[in-house]
């Protein structure tokens, strides 16, 4: 008996199928770039359309200061809620889930705060356009 060499018909339909997958993608990619060519291009020509709104910058500002005293207030209610509930659990397993989701908050909590001043000052250093009309700093 000889092997034969032909593919089977599911091979040849993997096949077919990734070079549609092939084509697709590139005619994809084609559309984007000639979109963003074409279509971005007003959009990219305003001049800062965010400074020159009249109550817009501090709008921002007022939205990220809440959500950061939401965020800090949240941490406070997780972390006293699982000591808590780290107080009566008697399986070690427990605690240490508890233990982690404390430092997973105290992470979040953190990360949320360093943000707003981070981006502030790395923004104006980069001078990117929101960054000089926009304070975020929580405080």
């Amino acid at each position: 008996m000889s092997q034969d060499q032909t593919p089977s018909d599911p091979e040849r339909s993997i096949k077919n199928e990734s070079l549609l997958t092939g084509k697709l993608l590139r005619q994809a990619a084609f559309t984007v770039i000639i979109l963003s060519l074409f279509a971005v291009q007003p959009a990219a020509a305003q001049s800062n359309a965010v400074c020159s709104a009249d109550n817009l910058p501090s709008m921002i500002e007022g939205f990220f200061q809440l959500t950061t005293a939401l965020g800090i207030v949240g941490l406070a209610i997780v972390w006293q809620a699982d000591s808590l509930i780290e107080m009566f659990t008697l399986n070690p397993e427990q605690k240490k889930g508890l233990k982690r989701h404390k430092r997973s908050a105290m992470k979040s909590a953190v990360v949320l705060v360093a943000l707003g001043p981070l981006y502030t000052v790395a923004g104006s250093m980069m001078s990117l356009p929101l960054a000089e009309c926009v304070d975020l700093a929580p405080w």
